[in-house]
């Protein structure tokens, strides 16, 4: 098996923002695992937050290649089994790795990832599209210009935040649903959500920083007046159970928990606590998406509209259209890696 790393930068549309700071384009590095004619595709994303950079991907990927070039695939758990105890510091590094060798086993097998889970194509819900923080006529009018969708998430974290929502709120009828990136403190959150449920609001999105005191989570699950989704706090498999008792639900993101191995462990685990689903995304292109969207028979909600922020996506896959998730034409994940 045979393995080559591919580095992109992809411009962003227009600049997007959250509480942590402005993006006008994404690095990407995208996996390409090749076997007996076979093609499986993964991606990974530099991200400052998390401390990544694509060199230091590329080095963590390079540090096992030899071992996984070793390695016949059959099953698309493979690659996780033999390397994430090595990996078990660059969960983006095991996320790219994973996602292809779960692509390159299902199209050996001559399906899509979620039939070769045993899952099936049914009672998905439609994806959200976001909406980046920005001063609040120009959110509004980002929201205009894409009119149609039955979801938007709204980036908060700002002096500005009920009067940004009622904004939005005052031009579509669309569920909102509020993402604060931990920008907010536990008292804060608790008064936001009761006029952000006035306005409609369906949930909140990790409103403090992970590492904020327990109790301030306890605080805000008991006091909060809507439900309130774990995102960074949520980040493998690990995570999952304490999370469950402070948190309404999780949103898995493919890259923090390693994978698409992991994170069918850890919906099914959530689905089992009673928990709602949600699969996000960073800004990605079509190969990441395309792997992320094999999770929606699992999911309560989705936020798949990474490569939809993309000027120039250097991947074809499914399509998300109005929300609606469209499947690739060919088996996988369904991505391909232009030239």
């Amino acid at each position: 098996m045979k393995v080559s790393l591919h580095e992109r930068t992809a411009p962003l549309k227009k600049p997007f923002t959250i509480s942590r700071g402005t993006l006008t384009e994404q690095p990407v590095l995208i996996v390409k695992m090749e076997q007996d004619g076979n093609v499986g595709y993964g991606e990974t994303t530099a991200n400052d937050y998390y401390g990544h950079t694509l060199e230091s991907i590329r080095q963590s990927i390079e540090s096992v290649q030899p071992q996984i070039e070793q390695l016949d695939i059959v099953q698309g758990d493979e690659v996780y089994n033999s390397v994430a105890a090595q990996l078990a510091g660059d969960m983006f590094a095991l996320s790219a790795l994973d996602i292809a060798c779960q692509d390159l086993a299902a199209r050996r097998a001559g399906k899509t990832c979620f039939e070769n889970w045993g899952l099936e194509w049914t009672g998905l819900p439609e994806s959200s599209l976001t909406i980046g923080i920005n001063d609040t006529p120009a959110m509004v009018a980002d929201l205009k210009e894409n009119p149609g969708w039955n979801n938007y998430k709204v980036k908060l974290g700002t002096t500005r935040d009920i009067e940004i929502v009622s904004a939005l709120r005052g031009a579509t009828d669309a569920k909102l649903r509020i993402d604060a990136n931990c920008a907010w403190t536990a008292d804060e959150t608790i008064e936001k959500s009761k006029q952000l449920a006035d306005l409609g609001v369906e949930f909140i999105e990790q409103p403090l920083p992970p590492d904020a005191p327990r109790d301030d989570f306890k605080k805000v699950y008991e006091g909060s007046a809507l439900p309130v989704i774990a995102d960074e706090s949520c980040q493998i498999p690990a995570h999952v159970e304490p999370c469950g008792e402070v948190f309404h639900g999780i949103n898995v993101k493919l890259c923090k928990c390693g994978g698409l191995t992991p994170a069918v462990q850890m919906l099914k685990q959530a689905r089992q606590m009673g928990l709602k689903t949600m699969v996000g995304c960073m800004v990605e292109t079509s190969i990441g998406i395309s792997a992320a969207s094999q999770l929606l028979p699992l999911l309560n909600f989705a936020d798949l509209d990474g490569a939809i922020l993309l000027g120039n996506d250097p991947a074809t896959g499914v399509k998300v259209e109005l929300g609606k998730v469209n499947l690739a034409d060919s088996p996988g994940t369904g991505a391909v890696l232009r030239d």
